[in-house]
Order: C-alpha cells, then sequence, then structure tokens
C-alpha cells in the first residue's frame, strides 16, 4: 500500500470517530476516575475516623411535656477496647461542657482512675470536625489543655475552643496518630455551663443538686413546690424501676434539695454514682422541663474514718493562688487551724504540686477540683456538706484574708486571753466559744452557730512588686473604715437551704450569730496588691451574683476597686492608692512569732530558699 493509500485510510477512520456524539475511550476514562476516587475516600474515612458502631444511653434531659419521660433506661454499651500503650485505661467522653475559653471533657474510666495523671495530657490530642456537610470531612487538631482528677467517677480533659466552622464536639486521640481511640456516641452534645446541674451529694435522707440555669434570686428561699428531681439509677431498685422522680423539699440560688426515692430509702448507698438533674415548669408556656445535667451523686470523699471532729477547718475557693497558699496555710495552723479544704476553680499554675507538698509536710491540706465558673456560694455550701462529718467549726474565707490578733486588753477573756496571741488561739477561740454555746443551750439560750469577724482592706502599701517576705509582711498600710466580714461556722447549725451570700451563712431557727469586737480578733484583708497580682480580678469574679469587673454593670458596687473602670490599666498613681491608716500590727507579730531566731527566715521563706 502506498504511503498515500495509507493517508487517506486514517482519514477516514478519523472522521468516523469525529462522527460519534461521545468517544467511548473518553468515556470510560471518567467512569474509572470517579470510580477510582470514590473507593480511595471511602477507604480514607473509614481507617481515619474509626467510627464505633454502638449505641449509649446518654442521660442529655431535653425539654419533654406533661409526664416528663426523661431517662432512657438501657444500660450504657460503649465498646470496652484494650487499654492503649502509654495510657493507664480505656477512656469513655460521658459529657462536654461549653465554658467561655475551653471544652471540658467528663470521661469515665473502665477501672478505678487513680493512675491518671497530668502526663496523660502530653499524650492525647483534642480532634475537631467541621459544622456543614462539606466541611465535615476535614478535621482539625489541638494539643489537650490539661487533665485532672474529678470525683471518684470520672476525671477531666479540657480543650481549647474550636476554630470558626469546627464543632464543640469534639473527640480525643493519641498524639501523633490518625485513630480516633476515645470516642463519644455522636449523639452527645456539648452542654453549656450556664445551664446545667453540675453536682450533687447525699445529705442525710436527702440528695442536694447544684444547678446553673434556674435563675433564682439571690440572697432569697424559693417555693420549692415547683421542682422536681429526676434520678437515673446505675441499678434497679426493689420494685424494677432505674428511672425515679422525687418532689423537692427546698430551692435557693443555685441548690435544690429533694428527699430520696422511698424504694431506696433504706439503703442510700445504692443511688451513689446515679445521674440526677432539676425539673421545673416553664413560666410562659407552662410546660415541663428539666435542666440538662452532668451531675453524679458523690459521697464527697468521707469514709467516716476519722476517729474524731476536728476544732477547726478551713474551705477556700481559689483561682492561680500557688504563689500565695503556702504563707496562707502556713501562717493559720500556727494559729491551729486542723484541716484544709481548697476547692480549686481551673488554676493552671501548678497549685496541685504545691498542696501536694503541704500535703506531705503534714499540714492535712486537700484539692478539690471544682471547674464550674461564677458558682463561688454554691461551691461553699458544698464544702460545708463536705466538712461536717469532719469538723466543728468551718471558716469560709480566701487566701488573701489573714486573721490578726490584736493585743488583748482587759474585758474579753471570755474570747481569749490576755496579752499576744500565740499558737493554737484561733481554735482555742472557737473551742471557748463551742463550750459556752452548749452551757447556754443546756440553760435553755440560743446556740452560737457562726462567728463574724470584721475586715480591713489594705492596698499596695507602695510597693511597685510583690514583696518578697511575704504579703502579711509587705503591706502596712490600709483604709480606715472596715469592709464587711467573714464567718466561722457550725456546719450542723447551717440552713436546710445551705443559703449563704460567701460572707455569711443563714442559720438553723435557734442559733445566732456573734461579731468579735475589733480588739479580740479582725481580719487583714489584702485586697488591693501591687497591680500585676491585682489585674487578676479582671478576668473573672467567682461568686454567682457579683458582676465580672470587664462589664458594665455596678460600677459603683462595693465590689470593684474604687476609681477603676472596666479595663485591666495600671493607674499611675496604684502604689499610692487605699493607704489611709499605716497598720503595722500583723507584721510586727510575724516576725517576733514566726520567724526563724538564727536566719530570720520565715516559714514560706524557707520553702523558697530551699527550692
Amino acid at each position: 500500500m502506498s504511503s498515500s493509500d495509507q493517508r487517506r485510510k486514517r482519514k477516514r477512520i478519523l472522521r468516523h470517530s469525529d462522527s460519534l456524539p461521545f468517544s467511548l475511550v473518553r468515556v470510560f476514562s471518567v467512569r474509572s476516575l470517579v470510580s477510582c476516587f470514590s473507593f480511595l475516600a471511602i477507604i480514607y474515612l473509614l481507617s481515619y475516623t474509626k467510627i464505633p458502631f454502638s449505641s449509649s444511653s446518654l442521660f442529655r434531659p431535653v425539654l419533654v411535656v406533661s409526664s416528663l419521660p426523661l431517662l432512657s433506661s438501657n444500660s450504657s454499651t460503649f465498646p470496652t477496647s484494650k487499654p492503649v500503650a502509654g495510657f493507664p485505661f480505656p477512656l469513655k467522653i460521658e459529657n462536654r461542657v461549653l465554658f467561655p475559653d475551653h471544652v471540658l471533657l467528663l470521661v469515665a474510666a473502665a477501672a478505678e482512675n487513680d493512675g491518671f495523671t497530668k502526663n496523660t495530657a502530653d499524650e492525647l490530642e483534642c480532634v475537631y470536625s467541621g459544622k456543614t456537610l462539606f466541611s465535615s470531612l476535614n478535621f482539625s487538631v489541638k494539643k489537650v489543655l490539661s487533665v485532672d482528677k474529678y470525683d471518684e467517677f470520672r476525671s477531666v480533659i479540657r480543650c481549647p475552643l474550636p476554630s470558626a466552622n469546627y464543632s464543640a464536639d469534639l473527640n480525643l486521640r493519641r498524639r501523633g496518630k490518625n485513630r480516633i481511640f476515645f470516642r463519644s456516641n455522636r449523639t452527645l452534645n456539648s452542654c453549656s455551663w450556664e445551664n446545667l446541674s453540675y453536682a450533687a451529694a447525699l445529705d442525710g435522707g436527702t440528695v442536694i443538686v447544684f444547678v446553673k440555669g434556674l435563675n433564682l434570686r439571690a440572697d432569697k428561699e424559693s417555693d420549692p413546690s415547683g421542682f422536681t428531681c429526676h434520678f437515673r439509677l446505675r441499678k434497679q431498685d426493689k420494685n424494677g424501676n432505674s428511672i425515679l422522680k422525687t418532689k423537692a423539699l427546698t430551692a435557693a440560688q443555685e441548690i435544690v434539695r429533694c428527699s430520696l426515692p422511698t424504694s431506696i430509702q433504706e439503703n442510700p448507698d445504692h443511688i451513689r454514682g446515679a445521674r440526677v438533674t432539676v425539673g421545673s415548669r416553664h413560666r410562659i408556656n407552662g410546660r415541663d422541663f428539666t435542666i440538662p445535667s452532668v451531675a453524679k451523686i458523690s459521697s464527697l470523699g468521707f469514709h467516716g474514718k476519722s476517729k474524731r471532729k476536728y476544732e477547726l477547718c478551713v474551705c477556700t475557693m481559689v483561682w492561680n493562688q500557688a504563689s500565695a497558699i503556702r504563707e496562707w496555710i502556713t501562717y493559720h495552723a500556727w494559729l491551729g487551724v486542723e484541716r484544709w479544704f481548697v476547692y480549686d476553680n481551673n488554676s493552671d499554675d501548678a497549685i496541685d504540686d504545691v498542696i501536694q507538698e503541704l500535703e506531705n509536710e503534714n499540714f492535712n491540706v486537700t484539692r478539690h477540683l471544682w471547674p464550674w465558673i461564677k458558682t463561688q456560694e454554691a461551691g461553699f455550701s458544698h464544702c460545708a456538706l463536705r466538712a461536717k462529718d469532719e469538723c466543728h467549726w468551718v471558716s469560709f474565707m480566701d487566701v488573701d484574708e489573714f486573721f490578726y490578733f490584736p493585743y488583748s486588753i482587759r474585758g474579753h477573756q471570755s474570747f481569749r486571753n490576755l496579752g499576744y496571741a500565740g499558737p493554737n488561739s484561733l481554735r482555742t477561740l472557737v473551742s471557748n466559744l463551742s463550750t459556752s454555746s452548749s452551757s447556754s443551750s443546756r440553760s435553755g439560750g440560743s446556740n452560737i452557730g457562726e462567728i463574724r469577724t470584721t475586715c480591713h482592706s489594705f492596698g499596695p502599701s507602695g510597693l511597685k512588686s510583690r514583696p518578697t517576705q511575704g504579703v502579711t509582711v509587705g503591706y502596712t498600710c490600709r483604709l480606715q473604715s472596715p469592709e464587711r466580714h467573714k464567718s466561722i461556722v457550725r456546719p450542723d447549725a447551717l440552713d436546710k437551704t445551705l443559703l449563704n451570700v460567701v460572707h455569711h451563712f443563714h442559720l438553723k431557727k435557734g442559733f445566732k450569730y456573734l461579731n468579735l469586737p475589733e480588739s479580740v480578733a479582725v481580719i487583714n484583708h489584702y485586697k488591693y496588691q501591687v497591680w500585676e497580682v491585682f489585674r487578676a480580678k479582671f478576668y473573672r469574679r467567682v461568686a454567682t451574683y457579683v458582676v465580672d469587673w470587664g462589664e458594665n454593670q455596678n460600677e459603683g458596687s462595693r465590689d470593684r476597686a474604687p476609681g477603676l473602670g472596666r479595663e485591666a490599666v495600671e493607674p499611675p498613681d496604684w502604689p499610692r492608692r487605699f493607704c489611709e491608716v499605716f497598720d503595722t500590727g500583723l507584721r510586727d507579730f510575724v516576725l517576733s512569732n514566726l520567724a526563724d531566731f538564727s536566719t530570720g527566715l520565715l516559714p514560706w521563706e524557707v520553702k523558697s530558699a530551699v527550692d
């Protein structure tokens, strides 16, 4: 065949191909490409997410009507995977709580979680999925902020807030690995910290539920008839029920007290670890509703091991007070405090290490994680319950508040001996009042249930940096007039509502409070310290009914610093502010009684020097 014939043949073939609407070659090529891409995408998703196809009985109450069919009776069916290398046990995400600056995960272990340590945070990552249909295949990964033990049932893991277009319904994975090891049921959505039943505890034949979202009035008892408690038991009761409801007995601020279900009143220990929440009726539409809950009924860690009650204990709530707590505890232990309950409100300054050191030095101090923000009043009520079986008297005070005993004059011998105060003076004072109160009770008089002590507020005292010998020695200038008071209470004398306004509690009928004369004792409140310390108050106030200083409300309130606005900007004359009276009484007392004779160092300085 000649070359001209070959060219004519190729042209005929090309003309024939062009006459078809689509090239079969092109069709098969596109189909093959799409099929291969889809297959690879499916394989990638399955290997990446490792989705457990299981169900979960989630206690997340929602808006319901009439009979409140609130809680599922199905048992949890989380997969019991084998422990992962580097982790003490498999984890299960029970709840997520969304806070203004982080997401808190409540996780349960398959076994006792004593082995859960801070080092676990280095092994975990937070995994966020996209919110939209197209972004849901994408994942964002961030480092875990912290891990901590919460109660006898759970630990907490804190994760950063998600980036834009990513969901707060996050999961966990081992660091550097694609597989998600620790996943909750996909129907488990995040709860808001502002609308939540967050803690619960037994108190005799009743249960106390701590709850946000009811919006009850401050310092007032509310009508309990509109509230109920809803229980999901870990095991069925004697009647075969696991979902129970009882009426509220009291309601005040963020605390609702309910009776225990009749079927378990004979053995209330069976309810330990049960889920509980609070129900109410909507004021506008009349529908019954329940508050979302993460609360499990706790024993508060007391197991009746103490052979005797301590005469004097202290409860406090702290945030980032690692640098201050040693001086405060050491000083008040010298005055006779025997037991310490420290409620840690999301500190990130290694205060747990300092508290463990103090515990190792026999100061009898325990740290209790309290992650719920704007709940100081409820936290103090919770601590009063915890201390009731261990302590005759409990002082509620802050880490910047110190008892001071001026030189005693005649006329106050009923409170303390004449002259200077010695070791255990504070414990002796409350013990004497206990004795006199008991005598009064036997003679038909009123019992003393609360001791109130006046507070004096100290200023920066000319300092621009933290005092090296501590606040008791460094700050020596204060305002002339006292501000408020702080209280020492008898837990058994508190009203059944546990109502308090931080500074004092409501008492049962038949009990009264006693105001200590300033010549007997005062509290030095180192409220306005150097600016680097004071500015932390702008971050968040811990009390429920106190407005944060960054908000434009109640700017003239006594809870704010006079002359300051909403911004954490240091005034030029800050070191000289709040200075009306020079008062070196506690400084002289501390240097005379607590300093080492040979070195002149104070106990908290000695520890710093060793470190």
